[in-house]
């Protein structure tokens, strides 16, 4: 890999994912572009990019989804940063409330960074502990860039490892144990995979058909790999797809209060829609 490799390497997954490729990333993006270019039978990157790029015109072949998928980091867990899910289930205890005062309005979810699916089986765990059989009546969409990352959410199968922060009452609430050739495994209960429709996007498209409305939306540990223009950008098409009183969760690394006037902060890490925006200023 040339430096010109990675600057064009660089180039081409910020204009399609909004990524930035800082010079440090060069040897992470050696290993995992590696693989691309064995299965494609080529030695040189040069070669491979001239074979990406070429793929834009032409229907029969297509490596963009593999490139993506290749320089995306899917750093994910069960009930990751805690404190998040405790904000979501009095969130949800308080919309109770309401409906019990005859405001009923559906709920909507909208959880951005999928990954591998620990996330939006989170909040679906929260739903179902909260709501109950009603948890069915909210709509809860999980999307992801990641096409590989998105089947294996799908599948909802994970192994025993990855669920020890679920704590013993919710894997047996929630999980299924594996046997045989399962075994070590574990797969998420039907009633919670149910609840989280999954959909491939790109945070950069010009359209997010999703809708708009949305009571909570989950964006966590992604604007990391954005520049601030991209952040800024985001934050905007956020607060429109927003409630009024709905909540944005960022990451724990991530604070917007600086950069966009649209959301000021209302717990740790966790965002409201500014008041200039909800007075329509």
């Amino acid at each position: 890999m040339t430096d010109d490799d990675f600057e064009r390497i660089a180039r081409l997954i910020y204009q399609r994912a909004g990524i930035v490729l800082a010079r440090h990333k060069r040897e992470m993006v050696y290993s995992r572009l590696s693989r691309r270019l064995r299965v494609h039978g080529l030695t040189r990157f040069h070669d491979y990019l001239t074979m990406l790029e070429a793929s834009l015109s032409r229907s029969d072949h297509d490596e963009w989804p593999a490139f993506i998928n290749a320089l995306t980091t899917n750093l994910t867990a069960f009930f990751r940063e805690p404190h998040h899910f405790v904000t979501l289930e009095n969130f949800l205890r308080e919309r109770l409330q309401r409906q019990a005062t005859g405001q009923r309005a559906p709920l909507r979810i909208w959880c951005a960074a999928a990954s591998t699916g620990e996330e939006p089986y989170s909040i679906a765990m929260v739903l179902r502990e909260v709501l109950g059989a009603a948890a069915s009546q909210v709509e809860l969409i999980a999307t992801d860039i990641d096409t590989d990352a998105l089947r294996e959410a799908e599948l909802g199968i994970y192994p025993f490892e990855r669920i020890a922060k679920l704590g013993e009452q919710r894997c047996k609430r929630f999980m299924l144990r594996g046997s045989g050739s399962r075994q070590g495994q574990v797969r998420v209960r039907p009633e919670i995979k149910q609840l989280v429709r999954f959909r491939h996007l790109n945070l950069l498209d010009s359209h997010w058909d999703l809708g708009s409305g949305f009571d909570v939306i989950f964006c966590r540990n992604v604007m990391i790999y954005f520049d601030k223009q991209t952040q800024s950008r985001l934050l905007d098409r956020f607060a429109l797809m927003l409630k009024p009183d709905g909540l944005l969760f960022a990451g724990h690394s991530e604070n917007f209060s600086w950069l966009n006037d649209a959301f000021t902060l209302r717990g740790q890490t966790v965002y409201t829609l500014s008041r200039r925006r909800t007075e329509g200023a």
